[in-house]
């Protein structure tokens, strides 16, 4: 039985999810002159980018994503006066520092110079790699957050590809001699979330050192709520609309409309639109692959982390793996419904270089492990043991904490399946046709997916809904 129809305006487009790639496919097509509503379930918009105080009052946390390397280098997000509304980048000294057992850490820096300081023998294998790559960045990072097609510069995209479909642990142990380069790299491409024995992983570890010295890893001033309130403030000034607290459990219910953008999930379009799409696209859709989820934590301290590496003091993110071979074997166990006794975890820590986050003294972290899709077990002590490790009397400073399992992020964002953050497994299989081959086109007309679904996946960069959107506009408007 469907649910009554929602009670708002007719317009041109719809669009279902305030994420932010449902906000940058509004604003597209308001941008063309169309008439847009968006429609959020929760009360609050922002998909994967919202904030708000989870421990204590006046300590501001993120829900989802905390550092945004990729909305700094969106080719999308560059065209939008999101400063106008308040959007303002900090930048730590250093984006990155991965601490290692002896007390020091090696650090991904802004410079391919500085950064191969701390790499000892394998400064030349790094420059080697990254200096080519980044002097193509430009049109590099165009082709690589677009779908399949003519890219703009072949050469540039052939030479990225070399390196980019191998699996993390063969560039890591073929291009580098030393172990921290090593762990260093596979660390980096450890967010695929893919076992790193397994291709494309490479690519997220180039794909984010790349990010990191060319536009750095910024965190926003005041939390990423701050990203949607940006992108929100602009589509209302393009004359769009936002309705919260609505959700879309089946199309049948939306008013009439040239166009629909669906900012979901496989699985959440299999719910809404499931009975009007063809068997052979539901059944592609039901073979869509979710990876791991995240075991997610945040913390309201009172002193900052107290890290055995003052090297850790001048990132916002850190990586806590020891060894290469520790974080191989934390990415390969939850795809086999297990999880490592040292979790490689990754670690934010906006309040050293944003005050806005905490009251005076007070300071905010984040930090997230990878574990089996759906888990329900507690992974909490292994985390807090990871920080303990590498800065002895973290416990101390503790005032509270909160641990969000795989099931409660899927229940505060439906399309984080059993805790997936990335919009579903970065197999190669799905690498390239995501969630298939159609990518935002569906079966029926004048309906289109434009979650981390589709290409180019997830990341706060708005790339599929805007690609989704113009696409739209081609063939519809």
């Amino acid at each position: 039985m469907v649910s009554s129809r929602l009670d708002i305006p007719e317009s041109d487009v719809v669009v279902i999810g305030s994420g932010p790639n449902g906000l940058s496919a509004a604003i597209v097509m308001a941008q063309a002159g169309s008439s847009v509503t968006v429609v959020e379930a929760e009360e609050s918009i922002g998909g994967g980018a919202r904030s708000a105080a989870l421990t204590l009052a006046g300590f501001v946390h993120d829900l989802g994503s905390a550092v945004h390397p990729l909305a700094a280098g969106s080719p999308f997000f560059s065209t939008l006066p999101l400063g106008k509304y308040g959007l303002a980048w900090i930048h730590s000294a250093s984006p990155l520092a991965h601490p290692s057992d002896d007390g020091s850490a090696v650090l991904l820096e802004r410079s391919v110079d500085e950064t191969t300081k701390s790499l000892g023998t394998d400064a030349k294998a790094y420059q080697e790699l990254f200096t080519p790559l980044l002097n193509n960045w430009s049109t590099l990072s165009a082709d690589f957050l677009c779908p399949v097609g003519i890219p703009k510069n072949p050469f540039a995209l052939v030479q990225f590809g070399w390196h980019a479909l191998r699996s993390a642990k063969t560039l890591a142990t073929r291009r580098f001699r030393n172990e921290k380069s090593r762990t260093l790299f596979s660390g980096l491409a450890a967010h695929s979330t893919l076992p790193l024995e397994k291709s494309p992983s490479a690519a997220f570890g180039i794909v984010l050192a790349l990010a990191a010295h060319a536009v750095g890893w910024p965190i926003p001033r005041g939390g990423a709520q701050q990203i949607t309130n940006a992108l929100a403030a602009h589509l209302e000034s393009l004359g769009g609309r936002i309705f919260t607290g609505m959700r879309v459990n089946s199309i049948d219910q939306l008013p009439p409309s040239r166009a629909i953008l669906a900012d979901v999930t496989p699985r959440q379009l299999l719910r809404i639109a499931g009975p009007r799409l063809p068997g052979f696209y539901r059944r592609k859709l039901e073979n869509y692959r979710y990876g791991p989820g995240a075991f997610k934590m945040d913390w309201a301290l009172d002193r900052p982390i107290p890290w055995k590496s003052q090297d850790c003091f001048r990132a916002a993110t850190v990586h806590l793996g020891g060894t290469r071979e520790e974080i191989e074997l934390s990415e390969r166990l939850p795809w086999r419904g297990s999880v490592s006794e040292k979790p490689f975890v990754l670690l934010a820590q906006p309040s050293l270089f944003d005050s806005s986050r905490a009251p005076e003294g007070g300071h905010t972290v984040w930090a997230y492990c990878h574990v089996p899709n759906g888990y329900e077990g507690d992974v909490s002590e292994k985390i807090e043991n990871q920080i303990e490790r590498f800065a002895p009397g973290f416990r101390k400073g503790i005032l509270k904490r909160l641990v969000t399992n795989p099931s409660q992020l899927e229940a505060s964002n439906a399309n984080l399946v059993g805790g997936d953050i990335n919009g579903g497994a970065a197999i190669l299989s799905q690498w390239f046709f995501r969630p298939t081959i159609r990518r935002y086109r569906t079966p029926l007309p004048g309906l289109y997916v434009c979650s981390a679904s589709t290409p180019p996946g997830g990341g706060v960069h708005g790339m599929c809904g805007y690609q989704a959107a113009r696409l739209a506009l081609k063939q519809l408007f």
